[in-house]
């Protein structure tokens, strides 16, 4: 079956699917400006780390296509500092979209840098918008290519750390992840969920586990969907049951996605991540972490400088779905409160971080980084 797409982008057409329909009804959510990509990105209607940075690239690219076809130009392409001045204000807004996820920081800054450069060169303003619109499309259209880099690096190392074990991985190999880091996060394939189906298109897997990390998490049942639609055999798991899984049965890793990695590996994910590495490393199960070069940060020494965002208290106390029975096929979504209303004291991160002590890998398009013996930080300069 055709892999699931989050964006889709033709000349100045952009669309995205509405994830917050998924996984019962497929929508596709039409963005004609920077403030409705802001709105999508903010909203959560578009999620994972690179997926977000590759919309807002592209609103940026749309903006300035329609700009430059415009009969009246806007006075915006009048000279470079017009130009400056507009896109550097256009680029902050759209940070504050999602402050955690790095990858949209990386992409503003590509972005700002090729505005730089181009206005250094001395070149006019309709070629410098040119220019942005040429990278805005780039960064959306490089991220497939990367991901199916990593996840062949990452998937590869863990069959030779099976193998190195001593293992029996005759039936293929059992991973758990955390959140939606495949094609719906990304711009296809995926990173830590690429890893699993690059298992999966070389029969190398057995298994593929992830978690519920709550009722209202939208991550999880966008992972079911895509695994699902790929014939991926998997399984759904409470995030509360991941002890029981790693004491019951043979797992042998744990792979997720990063929305921002410190210089010294510390890595910030969709919450619940740290839980499972806890326990990963309880039960002696390599924890792997599958992000792009942008995810890293090397500005940020560690961990505790990763801005977590929290996200509205009310979600906590949400959950959204289909009617149940449903023998009709209905795909009209109903949402429901779960707690008593007017419920205070609710502690509503959407981020942790794991600490590099406990990531066995590290993984971007570029290779593996493992730690030296003995550290409990990365060395990720080879591979970023």
């Amino acid at each position: 079956m055709a892999p699931l797409i989050s964006i889709k982008s033709d000349d100045d057409k952009l669309e995205i699917v509405n994830q917050l329909l998924l996984p019962h009804k497929t929508e596709f959510l039409e963005i004609n400006s920077v403030e409705e990509a802001h709105d999508a990105i903010k909203t959560m209607k578009i999620r994972g780390a690179p997926a977000i940075a590759s919309l807002a690239a592209l609103s940026v690219s749309q903006h300035l296509t329609r700009a430059l076809r415009a009969a009246e130009p806007p006075a915006f392409l009048s000279s470079p500092s017009a130009l400056k001045s507009h896109i550097d204000t256009t680029l902050a807004y759209l940070f504050t979209a999602r402050p955690t996820a790095v990858n949209l920081g990386a992409a503003t800054r590509r972005l700002t840098k090729t505005l730089d450069d181009a206005i250094a060169a001395g070149k006019v303003p309709r070629e410098i918008a040119q220019e942005l619109v040429a990278e805005g499309r780039a960064v959306a259209d490089e991220d497939v290519g990367r991901n199916k880099l990593m996840a062949k690096w990452a998937g590869e190392w863990l069959l030779q750390r099976v193998a190195d074990r001593g293992l029996d991985a005759s039936k293929g190999v059992n991973v758990l992840t955390v959140c939606n880091t495949g094609s719906l996060a990304t711009s296809g394939y995926g990173t830590a969920l690429g890893m699993i189906t690059y298992l999966h298109e070389t029969r190398k897997l057995q298994k593929a586990y992830f978690t519920q990390t709550a009722p209202y998490h939208q991550g999880s049942r966008l992972t079911a969907l895509e695994l699902q639609t790929l014939q991926i055999p998997s399984v759904m798991i409470c995030d509360t049951m991941v002890g029981s899984l790693f004491q019951h049965h043979e797992i042998h890793a744990v792979a997720v996605g990063a929305d921002r990695i410190a210089r010294n590996g510390d890595t910030a994910n969709k919450i619940g991540t740290y839980n499972a590495a806890v326990l990963a490393a309880r039960h002696k199960i390599p924890f792997i972490v599958v992000a792009p070069i942008s995810t890293v940060d090397l500005d940020v020494h560690d961990g505790s400088q990763i801005p977590i965002e929290h996200r509205p208290a009310l979600e906590a106390c949400l959950v959204r779905g289909i009617r149940y029975p449903n023998e009709g096929g209905e795909t009209e979504q109903v949402q429901v409160m779960i707690t008593p209303q007017g419920l205070e004291g609710i502690y509503n991160p959407s981020f942790d971080v794991t600490p590099a002590e406990l990531i066995s890998a590290i993984v971007t398009e570029k290779g593996v980084a493992v730690k030296e013996k003995g550290a409990e930080g990365f060395d990720l300069s080879p591979i970023v």
